[in-house]
């Protein structure tokens, strides 16, 4: 994964596309059903609508419910540490960040000054189960997928960095492609990335056999009896 150099066109085309769009073209890729590397339950959005968040991940883990119990130098070493982390690895790249204190999290890393520092550093955008917060000010061009929003930043600190994460569900180690947007955010297997760009297509394709005929003032149930069986042949 680490020499892993995705193509201009597969990046701007998973940009487009949208998560379940992703899903699915998984499946394709892998020839079955049944992939399951994905989050669970409502997540929420900072800028609905944006284009997906496409990256390598750049784990980390967070807690902010009760202080560190560490001396002070030693946390604010290993802040400064976690944004040398984030900065590492091959781009595009995405910051994926466990709150430990998931499901009672009150700390809202990303808020204001935490999107415009990574944003700044070239950083695609967030996915974590912990909070957001600042959603009116925060700059445009960094999408954060949260588990939840709240007013505070509680007693956060950086516990650990570049370690396997759980956001809500999904195991992500560093290094993983991800792709996120308001609907959730999963894991793209890294022997299906050769063969995504043709997956999506054949996804798009496939709709499209229902799509096509369904939003036509003359479809009816024999119409779609007929289209229904092509888009059974068709899809995985």
């Amino acid at each position: 994964m680490a020499d892993y150099v995705m193509a201009d066109d597969l990046l701007e085309l998973l940009r487009k596309v949208d998560t379940p769009t992703v899903c699915n073209a998984i499946e394709v890729a892998q020839g079955k059903r049944g992939f399951n590397r994905f989050t669970r339950g409502t997540m929420w959005h900072s800028k609905p609508g944006d284009p997906a968040i496409v990256g390598f991940a750049r784990t980390a883990k967070i807690s902010g419910l009760a202080p560190a119990t560490e001396p002070t130098d030693v946390i604010r070493s290993r802040r400064m540490d976690y944004f040398r982390a984030m900065v590492g690895g091959i781009y595009p790249s995405a910051a994926v960040v466990e709150d430990v204190d998931y499901p009672n999290c009150i700390a809202g890393w990303w808020g204001e000054v935490h999107v415009a520092v990574h944003r700044g550093l070239g950083l695609a955008g967030a996915v974590t189960n912990g909070v957001m917060r600042d959603l009116d000010v925060i700059d445009d061009g960094f999408p954060v997928l949260a588990g939840s929003i709240g007013p505070s930043h509680g007693f956060v600190h950086v516990v650990e960095i570049g370690t396997p994460v759980n956001i809500k569900g999904m195991r992500v180690a560093q290094g993983e492609l991800i792709h996120a947007d308001r609907h959730g955010a999963l894991v793209i297997p890294h022997d299906t990335i050769p063969e995504l760009s043709m997956a999506i297509q054949s996804v798009i394709e496939s709709e499209a056999i229902i799509l096509g005929p369904a939003r036509q003032p003359d479809f009816d149930i024999h119409k779609l009896e007929e289209a229904w069986a092509k888009f059974e042949a068709a899809r995985t």
